[in-house]
């Protein structure tokens, strides 16, 4: 059993986390909750205080707790790398929220202050788990497609009055949403060679903080990933877009988890987030007769809970992370890059 504390008790905390570790009950306590407005919420600080959570507005409390295996933190982006450089000082465990940090200088800091303190260090890469990344997963590992050629991936909304006038640059979109996408696209490809970026402000033009992304990223063997994101896309495109040698793999619509969730449909729930069939991914491909075959893919279930088993089987039976600290460097290194100059523009990521 591992104890967890959590800094933060907003809407991230109780839909993307606590939902999961209820359903991890033999794997982990929720001890401590500490945020700065802790009586927001109080019939889920009642339910969490009748299984023994402790509420509190000091972090110190945090950091004093010695009973503690994992910290979680789940506060604004802005402030993840004052946060997470306390409590790894202090010799915490630490999963902790993307975008973590906006700059490869502080990453850099946060992994060797894990290093230097023998500490957990991770960032929380619940789209890891999406149903759809996973089933992508699944048609490309099986071939179908034959060797990958060119990917689209699209996360857009429709939010034309959210546009935030001014901020810094974790707030934006290519933070926000990026640091999902960058990160599905290092763990499925790895680095890139080259990474072409059009980063744009779309929806208010009085508006300092990009919130549309065109990322383009090159890697060997002739392959791109783009990935994409817009809030202000009525219509939408379809979320995978996948062309290879022998065929193409077509997958409309997102996990099924996002809108559950946020319907009040949890983990556990009678049909909880399984895909309609009407939604299910399509491949399209030749095979050694060179007969086309087109076949429909059922979605494979996605569980954020995943990233919990994940960090259990690290801190207890001492696997791999499941996030690398390579791989994370490399998602901040992309992030921060994108940001650093005006778009368009292009950056060499060959050693």
């Amino acid at each position: 059993m591992l104890n967890i504390a959590y800094i933060g008790f907003g809407k991230s905390t109780n839909r993307y986390h606590i939902p999961y570790v209820k359903e991890r009950s033999e794997h982990f306590h929720i001890s401590r909750i500490v945020a700065p407005h802790i009586d927001k919420r109080p019939s889920d600080r009642a339910k969490l205080e009748a299984t023994g959570t402790v509420f509190s507005t000091d972090i110190q409390d945090i950091i004093a707790d010695n009973t503690l295996d994992l910290v979680v933190v789940v506060t604004p982006a802005p402030t993840h790398f004052a946060v997470a450089k306390q409590l790894l000082a202090a010799g915490k465990n630490v999963l902790i929220d993307k975008p973590v940090v906006a700059t490869v200088k502080e990453i850099t800091e946060l992994i060797d202050l894990a290093k230097q303190h023998n500490a957990f260090f991770m960032p929380f890469q619940n789209r890891r788990f999406d149903s759809d990344f996973i089933t992508l997963q699944h048609v490309l590992a099986a071939g179908y497609i034959g060797r990958p050629i060119e990917l689209e991936l699209h996360m857009d909304h429709y939010r034309p009055n959210d546009a935030k006038q001014s901020g810094g640059v974790m707030e934006t979109t290519w933070f926000d949403h990026g640091a999902h996408l960058v990160d599905q696209m290092v763990a499925l490809f790895g680095k890139p060679q080259h990474v072409a970026y059009d980063l744009r402000v779309a929806r208010d033009l009085s508006a300092s903080l990009s919130d549309q992304f065109e990322v383009n990223l090159f890697y060997k063997d002739a392959f791109k990933a783009t990935i994409q994101s817009s809030e202000i896309t009525a219509v939408h495109y379809p979320k995978w877009i996948l062309h290879g040698s022998k065929g193409s793999y077509i997958k409309y619509n997102i996990d099924q988890q996002e809108y559950d969730l946020k319907t009040g449909i949890m983990p556990g729930d009678t049909g909880f987030g399984i895909d309609a069939p009407q939604d299910y991914g399509k491949v399209t491909y030749y095979n050694q007769n060179n007969d086309r075959i087109e076949k429909i893919i059922p979605t494979i279930n996605g569980d954020y809970g995943r990233v919990y088993d994940a960090v259990y089987e690290t801190l207890v039976n001492h696997q791999d992370k499941l996030v690398s600290n390579e791989q994370l460097l490399t998602t901040i290194s992309i992030l921060e890059a994108g940001a650093s100059a005006p778009s368009p523009h292009i950056v060499n990521f060959n050693d």
